[in-house]
């Protein structure tokens, strides 16, 4: 029983873990040509700290493999991660409706 007891404290411990790196792009609408990712192992994702980067850097080679020579600035390679290419597609997409209010608004 102790046994079944820790396996399953580790493998929750483990998918929190894996939860807070997956978490761990940030984006800012008040910075829109950047996001930030983390520079170091995140613990807490309040206590993060990390790196602004080009958006354009974001899922650059979108799920393909990274080349052997890739150095990636964020901490495990997060910003070329699968979640990291959809929090892109997601990024444009509220970039785009963010332009399109700016044009409504200025009719």
């Amino acid at each position: 029983m102790e046994r079944i007891t820790f396996w399953l404290l580790l493998l929750v411990s483990f998918a929190i873990a894996g939860d807070t790196m997956r978490k761990s792009i940030v984006f800012n609408k008040d910075t829109p040509d950047v996001f930030y990712c983390p520079i170091e192992k995140p613990t807490l994702l309040d206590k993060m700290i990390v790196k602004a980067r080009p958006l354009k850097k974001l899922c650059e080679y979108e799920g393909r493999t990274l080349p052997k020579n890739y150095r990636s600035d964020c901490y495990n390679d997060v910003d070329e991660s699968e979640f990291a290419c959809k929090e892109k597609k997601r990024i444009m997409k509220k970039l785009e409706m963010i332009k399109m209010e700016k044009e409504i608004r200025r009719k």
